[in-house]
């Protein structure tokens, strides 16, 4: 009888820790790319290199994600050095803006809806005013 309850208890414990925790559909993915420009009051072809973005300039130009009314900050976006990014979220509706209202997002604020695994792509472009 004990043998019994303790392979029952063995079989239940396996069971429980065998589900796949990691295959969560309350998430989908925001992706995309954000360009920044000028940099330069003239800008050149081949561009110059001080005249490239750097993670320095992506830090100064912060674009978040936020809850749909705006009234909470719910993730930094954090692109790499050509201005790629992804991030997870759960399943919902956001809007995606710059920090600070006096810089010129041409495509922003924008609403987006994240659905369970699915990849929503949003290009943002920021225009710095400078010329």
């Amino acid at each position: 009888m004990k043998l019994i309850i303790k392979l029952s208890l063995l079989l239940i414990t396996v069971l429980i820790l065998s589900c796949d925790s990691t295959q969560n559909t309350d998430k989908g993915f925001l992706e995309g790319k954000i360009t920044i420009g000028p940099l330069c009051p003239v800008e050149t072809i081949p561009p110059k290199p001080e005249c490239q973005p750097t993670s320095e300039t992506y830090k100064n130009w912060p674009v978040f994600v936020w809850t749909a009314d705006k009234k909470n900050k719910v993730v930094l976006i954090e692109p790499d050095l050509n201005g790629n990014y992804k991030v997870d979220l759960p399943i919902g509706t956001y809007v995606v803006d710059l920090d600070m209202q006096h810089y010129f997002g041409k495509n922003l604020p924008a609403i987006v809806v994240i659905s369970s695994n699915k990849t929503t792509v949003l290009e943002v472009s920021i225009d710095t005013g400078i010329r």
